[in-house]
């Protein structure tokens, strides 16, 4: 295999996926509509196609164009996409679809690739662009996977959950890493032991090429980190990353309601714990990055960048508020 195709490239998971395929000495080319900045536009072994992923014909006249060896698909959104790609890219040797874990339809711990259940997703559904139908979408996606492969297409999926690390465009990491650096006293939602687990964004690009060479068709394979610390444990964690210190003052329902906040008004909180097993993927050889390494280069980046993540989550006036509530406690 020596082509690779990304749709997508460019931005986030897209980005690092381009990076590891070069580095594993492949060829690219990217497929998109141009609308952001190519950060491969100097790099040789990088070209560069354009078109729309969700219109048939365009995505079709990339697969006769480029002739992909591998096909690695990071922007479909709706069950249709994947049903379209799998059937242009059907002589490929491999096909992998970005999933993720909001696929699952059930609470678990840790959640399993053949044993955990799917989300249902309606005909509704699988159209609509709501976040509320995104885990549905992804599951049907991933249902187009496994239909593909019994006619004989080499498609897997890999799902991760939240994916933190450089050019991360939702801003939903940084809002944490914001918090550390400029205050002492940061407020963490509930008794801080919520778990959500997550993965760094250059593990998911490793898995995806795993996937691609190592892979069974039909197969999904669960990607994130290799320990999963509490959100409270991420806030030291990233201290440490940053070189500094901070208070974790932890905020209960009721101190939070009294500023007007929810729990789940905080980025990266959620009621129910969220663990994936990566089992799977790891019997293919893949294995994650340590977060020592994970957050230093993810705090360089936040550094670099000017982004805050602020808009994930309270504003600071507001936080101060649930700071003096709880001092009087």
């Amino acid at each position: 295999m020596t082509r690779a195709l990304i749709v997508g490239g460019t931005r986030f998971v897209g980005r690092h996926t381009v990076s590891e395929f070069i580095d594993a000495g492949y060829d690219v080319t990217l497929f998109n509509r141009g609308n952001h900045e190519n950060p491969f536009a100097d790099e040789d072994r990088v070209e560069h196609v354009e078109g729309d992923r969700t219109v048939e014909g365009e995505i079709k006249r990339a697969a006769v164009e480029v002739d992909p060896d591998v096909v690695v698909d990071c922007v479909a959104y709706h069950p249709r996409d994947v049903r379209v790609a799998c059937e242009a890219f059907a002589d490929a040797e491999a096909y992998v679809y970005v999933s993720s874990g909001a696929a699952y339809g059930a609470d678990r711990i840790p959640k399993r690739e053949d044993e955990t259940p799917l989300e249902r997703c309606s005909t509704e559904q699988a159209v609509d662009d709501a976040d509320a139908t995104y885990g549905p979408r992804k599951a049907e996606g991933d249902r187009a996977i496994r239909e593909a492969a019994e006619r004989g297409v080499n498609a897997t999926s890999v799902r991760p959950p939240v994916v933190y690390g450089p050019h991360d465009y939702t801003e939903r990491f940084d809002y944490w890493i914001d918090r550390v650096e400029r205050h002492d006293r940061v407020v963490v939602p509930g008794d801080g032991t919520n778990l959500w687990h997550l993965v760094y964004v250059e593990d998911v690009a490793s898995a995806l090429r795993t996937v691609a060479e190592e892979g069974e068709p039909g197969e999904a394979y669960n990607v994130g980190d290799g320990h999963a610390p509490t959100l409270g444990e991420w806030v030291e964690r990233i201290a440490d990353a940053c070189g500094t210190e901070v208070d974790t003052v932890f905020a209960g329902p009721r101190e939070l309601g009294a500023a007007d906040l929810e729990l789940t008004d905080f980025p990266l909180y959620r009621p129910y714990p969220h663990l994936l097993s990566t089992a799977k993927l790891r019997s293919l050889g893949w294995r994650p990055t340590d977060h020592e390494t994970a957050l230093a280069a993810t705090v360089a980046d936040h550094r670099d960048s000017g982004r805050t993540g602020r808009e994930n989550g309270p504003d600071r006036e507001v936080e101060e508020r649930v700071l003096s509530i709880l001092d009087t406690v």
